[in-house]
């Protein structure tokens, strides 16, 4: 089945890119994946994103987005895609064993967050867990919260956290943090940051009152001594880094050494004519919704154009 245009993604970077080509009358196809939405599925509450003075819940934000790609004429499917030929053309996109051909792509998978893997993680993701500090770090203030990690991610959510936060304790398995000196000296300078070393959370602890869950500390795990202890905090964030979801093209399309897609300055063109990357898959720097939403803009405008010279 042949298309114009296919959309590999489905969170701010892909609808955003589906409206836009949708109004271009590309009659995009969007492939959804394994988490429709993308990260913002697992947030709670967006209180950082224009257009709505009193917040939204991030899954309803998502679907106002896919029904205004809808709208104009992009189509969705909630299937994975789980292989690419973008050595000739048309590209070849397979969906377990059948197969798309289009005549442009955008990529917008975005990227996840690096996690603990534990069971309490995923139960309180959205309650109190969070990876990103600059999207929820408003939500913590006057409480103590723990930040999880020891390189340069960890200590720049740690710092932010200190705007909001009473008190901030970053947990890291080693005795020595991996971040830069100057971002160390920073740290180690800040008076609302304080350090647990050689130390792992088994265990993230958390109650439901009035049907509402929350975070109420963590069960740590010193590396040395195997002695465990438990620490209040009312919130808990992932800052080991992110993984951009691009396993998929490795190989076909030029990323960077931890996997993140490279575009050409100002623009969202790949090394390969006619493929596209908008979002968190190729944005290393800020991560927002807001600015995986321009990206998408700018890939829909960027493939119609192509897509008018080639033909």
């Amino acid at each position: 089945m042949h298309h114009k245009l296919i959309i590999i993604g489905s969170g701010p970077a892909g609808l955003t890119a589906a409206l836009y080509a949708g109004r271009a009358n590309l009659s995009p196809l969007v492939f959804e994946g394994i988490q429709p939405g993308g990260q913002l599925t697992i947030t709670t509450d967006v209180e950082n994103y224009p257009g709505f003075p009193e917040g939204i819940m991030g899954p309803e934000l998502m679907d106002i987005f896919r029904k205004q790609a809808l709208r104009f004429g992009a189509v969705s499917l909630f299937k994975y895609v789980s292989k690419v030929d973008l050595s000739r053309r048309p590209f070849r996109i397979w969906v377990e064993q059948e197969e798309y051909t289009c005549d442009a792509l955008i990529i917008a998978t975005g990227a996840s967050a690096k996690l603990l893997g534990i069971t309490s993680e995923k139960e309180y993701m959205g309650y109190g867990v969070s990876a990103c500090a600059t999207c929820d770090g408003f939500f913590f203030k006057g409480l103590e919260v723990i930040v999880v990690g020891g390189g340069d991610t960890a200590i720049e959510e740690a710092t932010f956290l200190t705007k909001f936060a009473s008190k901030v304790t970053i947990v890291h398995r080693r005795d020595a943090l991996r971040a830069s000196k100057i971002m160390q000296d920073k740290a180690f300078k800040n008076p609302k940051i304080s350090f647990v070393w050689d130390s792992v959370i088994d265990e993230i602890l958390g109650k439901t009152e009035d049907g509402k869950k929350s975070v109420t500390g963590v069960q740590l795990r010193n590396q040395k001594t195997g002695k465990t202890s438990h620490l209040h905090a009312e919130g808990v964030f992932m800052g080991i880094g992110h993984k951009p979801n691009t396993d998929l093209f490795a190989g076909q399309l030029e990323m960077d050494s931890t996997g993140y897609l490279i575009t050409q300055p100002r623009c969202t063109r790949t090394n390969i004519p006619g493929v596209f990357a908008a979002g968190d898959v190729a944005d290393s720097v800020y991560r927002q919704a807001v600015s995986a939403a321009g990206t998408g803009c700018m890939a829909a405008i960027d493939a119609e154009r192509w897509l008018e010279h080639a033909g």
